[in-house]
């Protein structure tokens, strides 16, 4: 618990009193600004840039607010420059050698999407009293990606008031504006966003959700193209940001993987988990065996279907403990 102490060493300078009094909320800022942002890369540098900013400006916090709440406020604000800012990622061209793709759905605009570890979400203590959605939700693909459409103000206005549940005056003072502005945002925000569809996923950990997980992999792993469609709800889509390319309805993704598979693509998978939801890191099988680490897969579950895949490239392995490669030849299927 930070003290009062803590504050006024803090205050004069004291770098050890100020570890102490931010480390408290480091997790939960940054899954924050990667709510804001939709790319852990991103969130990173913005959660940089605010610790820097908040030392730089510790001598004159007045404590009109709590410690957590003035940081929030510097956050909020980091990420919207981000947001404003021309250097997101860019999308990249196909590159998957040796398959042609089918002809997409559309071209996805969110292509700085990254996944989020759910190693880095225990315990973040986020929401508030009045936060309106379930930590799960609040960081699953659909929403990460649902706000990024949004204009920035909207998006912080949500975040603080309907994820973490600040009340509107607090936002109001975060964001040097009028609770009335903060309500008439919020109110558009949440007409903006698309209703959710579908079954409720199952339970984390829970037998129907390791149910599914299995079949999956044995289908992916095997390049048992029936098994998979099998598994698929009749709506589901397979997105691969940066590649800008999508794919919706169960017949054009059974066509996106036909192709994959026919190109005699054959994968090992490695389990983890990310934006709540499981998660694999793929290994490409060479002739010798070895895989080396092509990407992270992230399944959306619905009910006992799997209605979407997301795709994402190998850089993220990191992230999630993952190796580049898998160094022992493992048997194929």
């Amino acid at each position: 618990m930070v003290t009062g102490d803590q504050v006024s060493l803090a205050r004069a300078g004291d770098a050890e009193a100020f570890r102490a009094v931010t480390e408290p909320y480091r997790a939960e800022l940054h899954v924050h600004c990667y709510r804001m942002l939709g790319s852990f890369q991103d969130a990173e540098d913005a959660l940089q840039d605010t610790m820097l900013a908040a030392w730089q400006g510790m001598g004159g916090f007045a404590g009109r607010s709590s410690i957590r709440t003035w940081l929030y406020r510097i956050a909020t604000n980091r990420c919207l420059n981000a947001r404003r800012a021309t250097s997101r990622r860019r999308a990249h061209e196909w590159d998957v050698p040796g398959v042609v793709p089918p002809e997409p759905t559309r071209l996805g605009e969110i292509v700085w999407l990254q996944p989020y570890p759910d190693t880095l979400l225990a315990d973040t203590g986020e929401a508030g009293p009045e936060a309106r959605y379930e930590r799960r939700e609040a960081i699953s693909l659909a929403f990460i990606t649902a706000v990024q459409a949004l204009p920035p103000r909207q998006v912080a206005v949500l975040l603080l008031r309907d994820v973490l549940g600040f009340h509107a005056v607090e936002v109001a003072e975060m964001l040097d504006t009028t609770v009335d502005s903060v309500t008439s945002a919020l109110k558009r925000a949440r007409a903006s966003l698309p209703r959710p569809t579908g079954d409720r996923p199952p339970a984390p950990h829970s037998s129907a959700e390791d149910a599914i997980v299995a079949k999956f992999v044995h289908a992916w792993e095997s390049a048992n193209l029936d098994a998979l469609i099998d598994l698929l709800t009749d709506d589901a889509f397979i997105a691969m940001p940066p590649i800008p390319f999508e794919y919706q309805g169960r017949d054009l993704v059974a066509c996106f993987c036909a192709e994959i598979f026919g190109a005699g693509r054959r994968f090992d998978l490695v389990p983890t988990r990310a934006n709540g939801q499981p998660a694999f890191g793929a290994y490409l099988r060479d002739p010798s065996g070895i895989g080396h680490g092509n990407g992270l897969y992230e399944l959306t579950l619905s009910g006992d279907r799997i209605s979407a895949m997301t795709r994402f490239d190998n850089t993220v392995l990191p992230w999630f403990g993952l190796p580049r490669s898998l160094p022992c030849p493992r048997p194929a299927n």
